[in-house]
């Protein structure tokens, strides 16, 4: 109940507020599983997309937004359930599995599920390569895959603001990306297939520039930073 009064309020006060320049919306299936696939500015992207999509959109976010304590904590945790996230432990050593595998839950259930498959946001603006856990749900599911491209969420929310900035933000939704043509979720090389097959549409629509690299978050201590180093360097 919490999450569709949310919606109903957030819907049109985004519209009146916000003005978002919204493409390709008719392009989304209204009925059956659905895989948003997005590339990802700003904290602020999954409220987007949950806002505009003509679907309940569900998406991971850090438990740290569901277990605060105080008043800060709920509401916190009623935020965040509102809009249809899923709490996921990045600490826990399996985080990337259990994150597709309630992606899956989601779809297997006729739901919409978003996700990045950068993996973490862009601080540079640039386009990331896509890692395969896309295709793993689409594959696994057969699902159709929504591609996304955001453009302005970065300025929503940056480093050194407490509250969303009202600026001019783009949403374009792609043309749904058939799963089942691109062969077996057991397949290495169809998994790549299908996430490059995302990534260029992402890429042909958000217009940025390639990065061919995959994106990593900012190492956490000195000897993150060597391994990465290392691991760069390595001719294997």
């Amino acid at each position: 109940m919490l999450k569709a009064v949310a919606k109903t309020l957030a819907r049109p006060l985004a519209k009146v507020v916000y003005r978002p320049t919204v493409i390709g919306r008719e392009l989304i299936p209204r009925t059956g599983p659905v895989l948003f696939a997005s590339n990802h500015l700003s904290f602020m992207d999954s409220v987007v997309i949950t806002v505009i999509a003509p679907r309940d959109v569900r998406f991971l976010a850090k438990a740290e937004y569901f277990t605060g304590t105080g008043a800060k904590g709920r509401a916190s945790k009623a935020f965040f359930e509102a809009i249809g996230a899923i709490p996921v432990d990045r600490e826990s050593t399996t985080a990337a599995q259990d994150s597709l595998e309630s992606g899956r839950e989601v779809l297997e259930e006729g739901g919409a599920f978003a996700i990045y498959p950068e993996g973490t946001r862009s601080r540079d603006g640039r386009l990331y390569k896509g890692r395969t856990g896309v295709a793993w749900l689409g594959l696994t599911t057969g699902c159709p895959i929504v591609p996304v491209a955001l453009t302005g969420t970065e300025e929503l929310l940056p480093g050194d603001a407490r509250v969303p900035r009202v600026r001019p933000v783009t949403v374009q939704f792609g043309e749904p990306i058939d799963s089942t043509t691109f062969g077996d979720a057991a397949s290495a090389r169809s998994r790549r297939r299908l996430t490059d097959e995302v990534m260029t549409a992402i890429g042909t629509m958000s217009g940025q520039e390639l990065a061919n690299a995959y994106n990593e978050p900012p190492a956490a201590n000195v000897v993150e930073r060597m391994r990465r180093v290392l691991h760069r360097n390595d001719p294997a």
